[in-house]
């Protein structure tokens, strides 16, 4: 066990190697192909194979080829056990030396009073998926939650497509519209309970941490907005986002809340974008 963790230790220890399993944390429970990897962290296809081979060999990264392509994912259990070895190891088991330091206690849910829940759906442009989502979520459960979306690199404004068709599903659309994610971020923005990140890009952004560690997961899905073909084969996309959203959401509304410990309820979210992503066309 100690070899194993210090071998870990070690490969953490390199920014770089540190920075590309940060992406595979927040890109948890995807498995990231290496050309995606190396693009987003702006690495030589070299030197990205280097660190990940490092990597996978220290226990840290799973390796599985999907067709031709090599796609990697954190292992977070080989994370669970390396910090066990530093609080037994280095803090002697004690608590009180390095405690833990979550927001909220570990057996509860984001917060057990009566007020709304705010959640944040965050892309890059904030011009449909997230834009969906948000108008998703405030029609199905809006008495229960403030919902937000923003982007990391915003749009001056909506996509038509995005727009028409939540105005044709009977949704409101009098308020939405494109916003930087830094609005969110200021001291007096609403403290969110949960985000979620539904486009690739901006999960891989090395994005600031959010104040009251709020419950994340990534719940990745194509772009409609960057699909070629004919006007038809496009509105049939915008389609498909809107509909793998709409389960996600439908389900995410549906979970019993205040019953679920927070390890419990960051399982059930992370379960969400998994299941969807079997199941949806890509």
């Amino acid at each position: 066990m100690e070899k194993e963790s210090l071998s870990q230790l070690a490969a953490l220890s390199h920014p770089q190697r540190m920075q590309l399993f940060r992406l595979l944390m927040r890109r948890y429970p995807d498995a990231v192909p290496a050309g995606e990897i190396a693009t987003a962290l702006d690495f030589k296809p070299s030197t990205n194979s280097a660190y990940l081979s490092t990597m996978v060999e220290a226990g840290l990264v799973t390796q599985d080829r999907h067709g031709t392509s090599l796609r990697y994912r954190s292992d977070t259990g080989a994370l669970q056990r390396l910090m066990g070895y530093l609080l037994n190891d280095c803090c002697h088991g004690r608590p009180d030396l390095c405690p833990p330091r979550p927001a909220r206690k570990p057996d509860e849910a984001p917060d057990r009073t009566d007020r709304k829940y705010n959640v944040l759906f965050l892309c890059t442009g904030n011009s449909a998926r997230s834009i969906f989502a948000e108008a998703l979520l405030r029609s199905e459960a809006g008495a229960r939650f403030n919902v937000y979306s923003a982007g990391t690199h915003p749009y001056p404004e909506l996509n038509p497509h995005a727009v028409g068709l939540l105005a044709a599903k009977g949704h409101d659309i009098s308020n939405l519209r494109a916003k930087s994610v830094s609005q969110l971020q200021q001291p007096d923005a609403p403290k969110m309970d949960f985000i979620f990140t539904v486009c690739n890009q901006a999960a891989n952004e090395d994005c600031p941490t959010w104040e009251g560690q709020p419950v994340s997961a990534h719940w990745g899905m194509p772009d409609p907005v960057k699909h070629d073909g004919t006007d038809a084969e496009k509105r049939l996309a915008f389609q498909q986002a809107y509909g793998a959203l709409r389960n996600r959401i439908r389900t995410f509304a549906a979970l019993p809340l205040d019953t679920l410990d927070r390890i419990s309820l960051q399982a059930a979210v992370d379960g969400i974008g998994a299941t969807a992503l079997q199941g949806e066309p890509a």
